[in-house]
This record gives C-alpha cells, sequence and structure tokens, in this order.
C-alpha cells in the first residue's frame, strides 16, 4: 500500500466519517467496470479490465504436464502476478516482491477452493500427463484495489479460454493446430469472486483508489463463492497490521455478503457474457 502524509490521510477519514469518498461514491460502491477481450493473440484466453483508472491484463496458458506426485489425477493451477513500475513508482524491477506474491496466492486460493475448476478432467493420462494451466496476472496501472481486479480479471480470461489441441500420437501440444472449440473444464455453479473490504479510520470502504488503499489500516480479502448449495466463503486473507475486533469482523462479512448479493448478477454477465 501507498505511504501518504498523514493530512491527506486524515482528510479523506474525516470525510468518510459522513460516508462520503473524494470521488462522489459511497463507501460500498465500486468504480465503474470495463473490460476488453482477447488482448493478448498468443494466450488461450485474455482480458484487461479496469476499476475506474485502475487496470490489469489477464492471460491464461495451458500446457501438458507430468503431474505432481501426489496429485496424478488433477490438473496443475499456477497463478502469478507482476507488478512493475510501468504500474506504479511504488514497485521496483526484478523478483516478484511480497505484494505479487501475496496478490497471485489470494487469487489462486480462491479459484482453487471454490471448485471452479475440475482439475480431475484436466487429465490426460493419469499419473502421466496432465494439463497445466497458467494464470498470468500484469499490473498496467494501479489506482487500488488490484486484487479484486485480478481477481474477477482471472475469471474472465478462464472463462474464455480454449483448450489447446492435443497430439496423442506425439504426446504433446500441437501448437501449429491451432486452439479447440473445447472451454475449460469449469463449473459455472462455482464461480468465486473476490471481494476486499478495506478499514479506514473507522469506516470500511470497498473498491478504494490508490490514496484511500493508502490510508486503510488494514485489508479483509474475502472470495466469495456462488456454489450450487448456496453462497460460501472459499478463502480470506488479511493483509496490513491493524488489530480486527470481533465487531469489526462481523460488519465486514455482512458488508461482504450483501454487496455479492446485489453484484452476483453483473460478475456473472461479465465472466460468462450473458
Amino acid at each position: 500500500m501507498a505511504i501518504l502524509p498523514k493530512i491527506q490521510k486524515d482528510r479523506i477519514i474525516e470525510y468518510l466519517k459522513e460516508g462520503k469518498r473524494f470521488d462522489g461514491r459511497k463507501p460500498e460502491e465500486f468504480r465503474d467496470i470495463e473490460i476488453k477481450m482477447g488482448v493478448s493473440k498468443n494466450a488461450e484466453g485474455s482480458c484487461s479490465i479496469k476499476f475506474g483508472d485502475c487496470e490489469v491484463y489477464c492471460g491464461v496458458k495451458l500446457d501438458a504436464m507430468t503431474p505432481f506426485p501426489d496429485s496424478g489425477n488433477e490438473g496443475i493451477l499456477m497463478t502469478t502476478a507482476e507488478l512493475s513500475p510501468i504500474a506504479s513508482p511504488d514497485f521496483e524491477t526484478g523478483p516478484p516482491r511480497i505484494g505479487a506474491i501475496e496478490l497471485g496466492r489470494v487469487i489462486d486460493r480462491g479459484l482453487r477452493e471454490s471448485g471452479f475448476i475440475d482439475f480431475e478432467k484436466l487429465v490426460i493420462k493419469e499419473n502421466e500427463k496432465v494439463w497445466a494451466i497458467f494464470v498470468d496476472i500484469y499490473a498496467v496501472n494501479d489506482d487500488g484495489n488490484l486484487i479484486d481486479l485480478a481477481g474477477l480479471g482471472a475469471l474472465i480470461a478462464l472463462a474464455h479460454a480454449k483448450m489447446p489441441t492435443y497430439d496423442e500420437k506425439e504426446e504433446k501440444v500441437d501448437r501449429k493446430a491451432g486452439l479447440s472449440k473445447d472451454p475449460l473444464p469449469l463449473d459455472r455453479d462455482s464461480m468465486s469472486f473476490n471481494l476486499s473490504a478495506y478499514k479506514i479510520g473507522d469506516s470500511l470502504v470497498l473498491d478504494p483508489n490508490k490514496e484511500e488503499e493508502g490510508s486503510a489500516d488494514y485489508r479483509i480479502s474475502i472470495a466469495m463463492n456462488a456454489s450450487k448449495d448456496g453462497d460460501k466463503i472459499s478463502s480470506i486473507q488479511k493483509s496490513g497490521e491493524g488489530a480486527i475486533t470481533e465487531e469489526d469482523m462481523n460488519d465486514i462479512l455482512d458488508l461482504v455478503s450483501k454487496k455479492w448479493d446485489g453484484m452476483k448478477a453483473e460478475v456473472n454477465k461479465f465472466v460468462w457474457g450473458k
């Protein structure tokens, strides 16, 4: 999170006490969402997505690999994030820092635990060859709440990706044959969407911009899962040094639950295009 001058942080906190934000939104209101499909010609599925001025690119690649020794009957998921100086002067070049590692792991966990991906259907030959899904996230412009933005982008890229052509005789992916018409084995009824609540002073805020994010004491990211058995939580991750009271946690769960109820139809449209 960005470090802000105290006077700027105090102004944001005081304004939020009145239920207001400097960009005119309510505390629980998201910025306008903008999506463009097919931003990478080399990916099996890709998109760019924006919350206001915050933007990321998400791409999905697949390859045939040897499975992990303890999961020969399941495919592989790997989610990585790249936070480069092009997106923010707060980011540095070189090996992934803790922010990029956390971003990738939080989104990976939400997808993995939701049941959105049917890993057993990614098996080509049990214990010998499986499909590996690589979800790559690239920050283009960091204006706050990259984690929710990237989570939605990953869902959209996965939903629109197509399986590569696999040459069974040669036992390898045939890149020259192009993509098949087959989608990834996904469960539409197990879609998981990440919602993060930020504690700023005494207020809870969703989808903060960069300055609001820099004013936050902590962030709780909750992956909400729209399963067949009803809504549930796939994962929770806390960031920041601020302590969470029992009252705060109850308020966060209530806020995220109500927001998820209101956004489910919209998120479903974004992901599946219907």
